[in-house]
């Protein structure tokens, strides 16, 4: 139906021009807040009384008989109302409606999709530090970035999928520790086991292979253990190498690809870090005090200053962050996307303002934050704190271990990312209607049973008669389907992906209404045909769904 509302929105505009030159109203049309009212609605007679001084009624009027005039409207509009103190609601006929069939069968899996820009925009996520196994709270924001990722891309996004990878710094320091004192025959619990070790059973498999001479190969580094443990240097650098690998296996678990995994190492390295600490300093926007350098973030908006170089001579974490994102927009990435917990939300003020102070004609809203809560695990009606192998917290693969990676992403992504969210873990292995993925890929599988009950050739559905599809029970489902493109350009838009997952939710308890009301399979040709080509477009659309979800749509259960 998205071509019908284009002619129908060209004549709209037309004569909004025609009959009120000069008014420079961009004709638009709202859904009505109850079905009953119609199927489309304008308000423009409502935005144009007051700068015409007129009654918007008769504005309504006016604009009613002019519209109903065109051969739009006369093609695809059965009535056009007044309403209130001055709606057109707007009523469709069935063909008008069945001509969203049409368009699914024909674009396919591309339905809902816009043409490609060109224009890039780079999205982080994950981001984790590489001390250990993923938790779920990584799962969350794995599965978000997934999903905006698609989504962005859907749109005409160009996308590039970055994983920031804090290979330095202090928690680097810990890891390389904590697996000397595990090399070294200690354990949690022993005297001299220290309270900022890492404690997960995860270490002592860190340092046994470390003991053996272990190689380990991860994406873009191999390195050798040299088994000598007072050698901390390559502890360290074989620690990092071994959770790279580990991490590696927990995103293709999950189905995660990234474009690069940029090493935040590689900004001290390539001296990234000191010609920004260089600059600020010549630039005068940096003063010394107690031993330490601040920068002065609230001349850009932060509420105090920050400290960018501690007293020992280390930088704090934001400085390398800045120069990471100076790097984005170097790259050409005029638009970044970043998908972190909610605990990093004291980091935007000071990196946008690192940014600003930076002078390099960045935005001073760059880059974008989606933040995200952490994710409590229900498993039993009793919550799960921790996992045996990491130590103090479930990962990622404990959960799709106990469930599925298609219910891991469906569940984290079904609530607004800055809403506590607990994971069920009985539930998302349950079969029933009472589990929001199998609902929908339910109706999914169903409908491919029916089409393969039907045993035709698919392909000539999208040029078959659908005059059949003229109930209020097939009307309705083919309103549905026609939302789909609004919804992924909005959940684009709000980088927000729960959306979609609502509105798959609503298609498949369309589909069911639907099949229960209506029988696909019957015996005259002309309505099986009809039928089956509306349940087909249905199908088309859940695939598509589930697919920018990053969710496997199967054709039986």
């Amino acid at each position: 139906m998205q071509t019908v509302k284009n002619e129908l929105l060209q004549a709209l505009q037309g004569e909004l021009d025609r009959l009120w030159p000069g008014q420079a109203l961009v004709a638009t049309f709202e859904s009505p807040r109850q079905a009953e009212h119609g199927d489309l609605a304008c308000t423009a007679c409502l935005q144009l009384a007051r700068p015409l001084k007129a009654n918007p009624r008769q504005l309504a009027q006016q604009l009613q008989a002019a519209l109903q005039a065109t051969a739009a409207f006369q093609q695809w509009v059965a009535a056009v109302d007044i309403a209130g103190p001055g709606f057109l609601n707007l009523r469709l006929k069935p063909a008008a409606k069945q001509q969203t069939v049409r368009e699914v069968l024909a674009q396919g899996d591309r339905f809902g999709w816009q043409p490609q820009t060109g224009q890039p925009v780079i999205v982080e996520f994950v981001s984790a530090n590489p001390t250990g196994p993923l938790h779920v709270g990584h799962g969350r924001q794995a599965a978000l970035g997934d999903a905006i990722c698609n989504l962005l891309a859907s749109q005409g996004w160009r996308v590039h999928r970055e994983f920031y990878y804090n290979d330095a710094g202090a928690q680097i320091d810990t890891l390389a520790r904590s697996v000397q004192w595990r090399a070294r025959g200690l354990k949690p619990g022993d005297a001299g086991w220290p309270e900022t070790a890492y404690n997960g059973d995860y270490i002592q498999d860190v340092a046994a292979d470390f003991l053996a001479g272990r190689s380990v190969e991860a994406g873009d580094r191999q390195f050798r253990a040299s088994g000598d443990v007072d050698d901390l240097a390559n502890i360290r650098s074989f620690a990092v190498a071994w959770l790279r690998r580990e991490q590696d296996q927990d995103l293709q678990a999950f189905g995660l690809h990234f474009d690069r995994f940029y090493l935040e190492s590689s900004l001290y390295d390539s001296g990234r870090v000191q010609q920004l600490v260089d600059d600020l300093v010549a630039a005068g926007k940096t003063y010394e005090r107690d031993g330490a350098l601040w920068l002065r973030t609230t001349d850009y908006g932060d509420d105090k200053d920050r400290v960018m170089r501690k007293r020992d001579g280390t930088y704090t974490y934001f400085v390398p962050d800045v120069a990471y994102h100076i790097s984005k927009w170097e790259r050409g990435f005029v638009r970044a996307v970043n998908i972190q917990g909610s605990d990093h939300h004291g980091t935007i003020a000071r990196v946008r303002a690192g940014l600003q102070a930076a002078d390099r004609g960045i935005p001073s809203g760059y880059p974008d934050y989606v933040l995200h809560t952490m994710v409590r695990v229900v498993r039993g009606g009793e919550e799960v704190k921790i996992s045996k192998r990491a130590g103090s917290y479930v990962t990622l693969r404990d959960l799709i271990a106990w469930t599925s990676a298609d219910a891991v992403r469906f569940f984290l992504l079904s609530r607004k990312p800055d809403t506590e969210y607990t994971f069920d873990v009985d539930l998302a292995v349950q079969k029933n209607n009472d589990n929001p993925v199998f609902y929908v890929q339910y109706a999914h599988a169903r409908i491919c049973s029916v089409l393969a009950a039907w045993g035709g050739m698919p392909d000539a559905l999208a040029n078959s008669d659908l005059s059949p599809l003229d109930t209020p029970a097939a009307q309705a489902l083919m309103l549905q389907l026609d939302r789909f493109p609004d919804v992924l350009a909005q959940a684009a838009q709000d980088h927000a992906p729960h959306d979609v997952t609502f509105y798959l939710r609503d298609l498949a308890a369309s589909y069911h209404r639907y099949y229960d009301a209506e029988r696909i399979l019957v015996d005259d040709e002309h309505t099986r045909t009809a039928r089956v080509a509306l349940a087909a477009a249905t199908a088309q659309v859940l695939h598509n769904g589930l697919s920018l979800l990053g969710v496997s749509a199967p054709e039986k259960m």
